[in-house]
C-alpha cells in the first residue's frame, strides 16, 4: 500500500529536519510545499499539524509554520526524558539478547562509521542506533516513542551540538554494543546514561540558531 500524501510530506520533512537539511526557525511556506510536492494547501497543513504534534514544527497564529527551535529548557528536558526510557530499553535488551541481535547493532554501527564523513546522513544513523536498540527488543511502543524523542534531539543536536563530537558518539557505541553482547546490564546501563550525559554535555547552548531556505533543503 503507498503511503498517503500527507504521510508523505511529513515523512519528507522529518527527514530533512532529522537530516539537518531543514534548520530550526525555517519557514514552512504553506503553497511552496503544495507546489513542491504536487498536492493542495489542505494536505499540507494537515501534514504540519503532524509535524506540530511531534514538537518538530510550531503554528503561530497569522504567521505561519515554522521548524521548531527548541529552548534551552526543552533540550535539557528532553535528555533527562531519554536517560529515564533509554535505561529501562537496555534493561530489556540484556534479558532478550541473542546472537542475531548483536550482530544486527554491529551492522549499524559499520554504517555509522562508515557515514562520519556526510553530516546528514551520519546524524541520521546515530540516532537511528537508539531506536533500532529498541526494536530488537521487541519493544514496538517503546520504539516509536524513541523515534519521537531522537527527532527532537536531532534538531536539539542542530541548534547547539559542538561538530566535533559525532566521531566520539560512535565510539561510545561500540563500548555499548560490548557490554550489551556481554550481557552485562549494569555497565550497559551505565554506559547508556553516560552516554546520553556526554550528548547533553557537547550542546554549545550560546550559539546563534541558524537559518536556512526550504527550497535547497527540499531539493
Amino acid at each position: 500500500m503507498e503511503p498517503s500524501p500527507t504521510r508523505t510530506i511529513v515523512e519528507a520533512l522529518t527527514r530533512a529536519i532529522v537530516e539537518h537539511r531543514l534548520q530550526p526557525g525555517t519557514k514552512l511556506a504553506e503553497q511552496k510545499l503544495a507546489d513542491h510536492f504536487g498536492v493542495s494547501r489542505t494536505l499540507v497543513r494537515q501534514a504540519l499539524f503532524q509535524l506540530a504534534q511531534k514538537h518538530l514544527v510550531k503554528m503561530e497564529p497569522a504567521r505561519g509554520a515554522f521548524v521548531a527551535v527548541p529552548s534551552v529548557a526543552e533540550a535539557r528536558q528532553v535528555f533527562q526524558v531519554r536517560r529515564l526510557l533509554e535505561a529501562e530499553m537496555v534493561r530489556q535488551f540484556v534479558r532478550s539478547v541473542t546472537a542475531a541481535k548483536i550482530r544486527a547493532l554491529r551492522e549499524h554501527m559499520a554504517q555509522e562509521k562508515a557515514a562520519l564523513g556526510d553530516a546528514s546522513e551520519r546524524q541520521q544513523l546515530l540516532g537511528d542506533f537508539h531506536v533500532r536498540i529498541a526494536e530488537l527488543a521487541d519493544n514496538a511502543v517503546l520504539a516509536q516513542i524513541l523515534r519521537d524523542l531522537v527527532s527532537r534531539s536531532s534538531l536539539i543536536t542542530l541548534m547547539y551540538q559542538r561538530d566535533s563530537f559525532a566521531a566520539h558518539s560512535q565510539e561510545e557505541h561500540v563500548e555499548l554494543v560490548k557490554a550489551l553482547a556481554a550481557k552485562d546490564e549494569k555497565r550497559a546501563v551505565r554506559l547508556m546514561d553516560e552516554h546520553l550525559q556526554h550528548v547533553e554535555e557537547s550542546l554549545a547552548f550560546d550559539r546563534a540558531v541558524p537559518t536556512h531556505d526550504i527550497s535547497l533543503a527540499l531539493a
